[in-house]
């Protein structure tokens, strides 16, 4: 069971929207044949609002206990009800498909990259401008997977002197941004991936991604950040690599901002860990 357990966690890691399908198709499963089962042995029968419920909260925890993020607890917490709800409504049938592509849009990266759309919130905003502020009025900052951009633009409105970069692949975020960014002279939005950026010329590469791709992410930073340069990360820890800084955010998601500085001897002491081209 250990071992069971290991593994859909690892699958959690790497492919975090597959276990959550994978674990809607068991409860799916596991609730159709216990109604079955009880309909046989009583004559007990849910009401279909009830058994979404029922489904949601034994998905939600299922999600928790293999290790998903709080996001995809209520994901699967909701999914079901809402679609029960949406059913007994007079709505065209066009309209699941419309909301499907549109999530599809802004989730791009979890399929591909493995890293679902996180939003900063408004406690780590204003955390990781504390921290800007020692970097002074002119620097160049990068956020690699910037979704919507709505931290990126906060930011740059804070600091008018400082030059920033958001660099996103989900469609449907970077349209987003891109059109939320225009008047904003300091800053810029890409439709680039995260692993083509040029990182030579930045002095701050701040993401909040996923567990998956952090190894490979401070492999590239240490062979293209410039010595002095911070690489931080929203929640997400680099394996076997200590943050210098961390600042606890204290909010619903146990959120922390880890700052790695490049260059400095803690760090250089330890091996390079292979960069992803």
């Amino acid at each position: 069971m250990a071992v069971f357990h290991r593994a859909l966690c690892r699958l959690g890691e790497r492919y975090p929207a597959l276990l959550a399908l994978l674990i809607q198709l068991v409860v799916t499963l596991c609730m159709g044949l216990a109604i079955i089962a009880a309909a046989h042995l009583s004559s007990w029968r849910p009401s279909p609002l009830v058994a979404g419920l029922l489904h949601g909260l034994l998905a939600a925890s299922l999600a928790r206990w293999l290790g998903l993020s709080r996001w995809w607890w209520w994901l699967n917490l909701a999914f079901v009800p809402c679609l029960l709800l949406a059913s007994g409504a007079p709505l065209p049938s066009w309209l699941f498909l419309v909301g499907f592509v549109l999530l599809l849009l802004l989730n791009w990266n979890s399929f591909a990259e493995r890293v679902p759309l996180y939003l900063t919130g408004a406690g780590s905003r204003r955390e990781l401008a504390r921290l800007l502020e020692e970097r002074g009025e002119h620097f160049a900052f990068v956020d690699l997977g910037c979704g919507p951009a709505g931290t990126l633009l906060w930011l740059a409105r804070r600091f008018p002197q400082a030059q920033f970069t958001g660099v996103e692949t989900a469609p449907l975020s970077y349209a987003i941004a891109r059109l939320r960014s225009i008047g904003q002279r300091n800053c810029r939005i890409r439709y680039e991936n995260l692993w083509r950026s040029d990182l030579a010329v930045v002095d701050v590469a701040y993401c909040f991604l996923s567990p998956a791709p952090m190894s490979a992410l401070w492999g590239k930073a240490r062979a293209e950040l410039p010595a002095g340069a911070w690489l931080i990360s929203n929640t997400f820890e680099i394996p076997g690599v200590a943050a210098q800084r961390v600042v606890e955010l204290k909010d619903w998601r146990d959120s922390r901002l880890l700052l790695w500085e490049i260059g400095s001897q803690a760090i250089e002491k330890l091996p390079a860990l292979p960069s992803r081209r």
